[in-house]
C-alpha cells in the first residue's frame, strides 16, 4: 500500500522543528537523553530498512561527544592552562639571578712608584681597588664618599668629626665632652662624678644621695617622709639689722646682736634706773610673707628677773619686759624665728 499524501506533511513538518530545535538542546542534554531522543524519532518516523549486507557508519567524532559531556572538557581545559602556568612561575622562580660584577684592576710596582711622586686617579667609580697586603699612608687621606669598614677600627691619636652616629652598642674606656645632651632615658650602672650639675627639670633618685654641700631655694619632703639629721644643725645668714632703746636698758646700758633671721643671741647690759618696755627691736634682713614664730629662751639670772614678752610683725620683732629689768647685769636672750 501506498503512504498517505495527506498525513506526510504533516509529520515532516513536525519532524522538521525537532531537528531544528535538537542543536539548542544538545548542550544542555547528555548522551544518554541524546539517544532516548533519536529513538523517539526513528520510531515516528520509521526509515526504509536498509539492504542486507550494508551497515550506517558513525564519525568517531560524534561516538566521542555522545560519551563525553562538553561541559567536562571545558573544566578538563581550565585545568591543563592552571597547571601549564604554574609549571612556567615555578621554574621562572628557580631561576638564580645574575651577580653583578665590578671590574677589578691591580696595581704593579711600577704604577705604586708613579704614585709615589706624582698625584693620579686609578680607575674610576665603578671599578674596585683590592689591596691585598697591608697598606700604611704616612701622609693625609681624604675620602670624598662613605667610609664602610668591615672589621673594627683602631685609632692611636684622636678621632675628630662635627657629629658621632653611633647606631649599636659602644664601650668607651674614658671619653670626655665638653657637652653632653641626651634626648631619652641614661641609666649609669657605676660611679658618676660630676663637677658640676644643672637640673631644669624634675630629679629622682630612688637610692641614697650623699653630697658634702647641697644649696636649694627649696626643700619640701612630702608624704610620710621623715628629716633626720645626725649632727649639728645650723642657720647662717646675714645678720639682722637692731634698733636700742637705751630709756629702758637704763643710763649706761647696751645691747648687741649675733646670729641671723632664724636663730641669734640678743646680749644685754643694765645700767642704773631701767624702766619697764623693749630692750630691742630685730629687723628681718629678708621679709616674711606672713607674720613668723618667734620662740625666746632668757639666759642668765637678769634675764630671769624679767617679766619678758615678744612683740612681732611680718618685718621684724622686738624682745621687751613688763617690769624693770635688775640694774647692772649682763644677761641675754635666744630667739629661733620659723615661717
Amino acid at each position: 500500500m501506498e503512504p498517505d499524501k495527506n498525513s506526510s506533511p504533516s509529520t515532516d513538518s513536525q519532524s522538521g522543528n525537532d531537528d531544528q530545535q535538537a542543536p539548542v538542546d544538545a548542550l544542555s542534554r547528555t548522551p544518554d537523553e541524546l539517544d532516548e531522543e533519536q529513538a523517539a524519532k526513528e520510531a515516528a518516523n520509521p526509515l526504509p530498512k536498509p539492504e542486507e549486507g550494508t551497515e550506517k557508519k558513525v564519525s568517531p567524532i560524534k561516538k566521542f561527544f555522545r560519551k563525553v559531556n562538553l561541559y567536562f572538557l571545558i573544566f578538563i581545559l581550565i585545568v591543563v592552562v592552571a597547571g601549564v602556568f604554574t609549571i612556567v612561575n615555578y621554574l621562572n622562580s628557580q631561576k638564580i639571578e645574575p651577580t653583578p660584577e665590578i671590574a677589578s684592576q691591580g696595581l704593579t710596582e711600577e704604577a705604586l712608584k708613579d704614585l709615589a711622586n706624582t698625584d693620579a686617579s686609578v680607575g674610576n667609580t665603578s671599578q674596585t681597588l683590592t689591596i691585598q697586603g697591608n697598606a700604611i699612608i704616612a701622609g693625609q687621606t681624604l675620602l670624598r664618599g662613605n667610609l664602610n669598614v668591615a672589621g673594627n677600627i683602631q685609632s692611636g691619636g684622636s678621632i675628630q668629626g662635627p657629629s658621632l652616629t653611633i647606631s649599636g652598642a659602644s664601650n668607651l674606656g674614658e671619653a670626655q665632652i665638653n657637652s653632653l645632651q641626651v634626648a631619652t632615658n641614661t641609666a649609669v650602672q657605676g660611679s658618676t662624678t660630676l663637677r658640676d650639675l644643672s637640673v631644669s627639670g624634675t630629679s629622682t633618685f630612688s637610692g641614697a644621695m650623699t653630697a658634702s654641700q647641697i644649696t636649694t631655694s627649696r626643700l619640701v619632703l612630702s608624704g610620710n617622709a621623715v628629716l633626720q639629721i645626725p649632727n649639728h644643725i645650723s642657720f647662717t645668714g646675714p645678720t639682722p639689722s637692731r634698733t636700742i632703746n637705751n630709756a629702758v636698758l637704763g643710763s649706761g646700758g647696751s645691747a648687741s646682736i649675733s646670729g641671723s633671721d632664724t636663730t641669734g643671741t640678743i646680749n644685754i647690759n643694765t645700767g642704773s634706773n631701767t624702766t619697764p618696755g623693749c630692750f630691742a627691736r630685730i629687723n628681718f634682713q629678708q621679709v616674711f610673707t606672713t607674720q613668723p614664730h618667734v620662740i625666746v629662751s632668757p639666759i642668765g639670772a637678769g634675764a630671769g628677773q624679767t617679766q619678758y614678752y615678744v612683740d612681732r610683725n611680718n618685718t621684724g620683732f622686738s624682745i621687751c619686759t613688763a617690769n624693770p629689768a635688775p640694774a647692772n647685769q649682763v644677761f641675754a636672750f635666744d630667739y629661733f624665728v620659723t615661717g
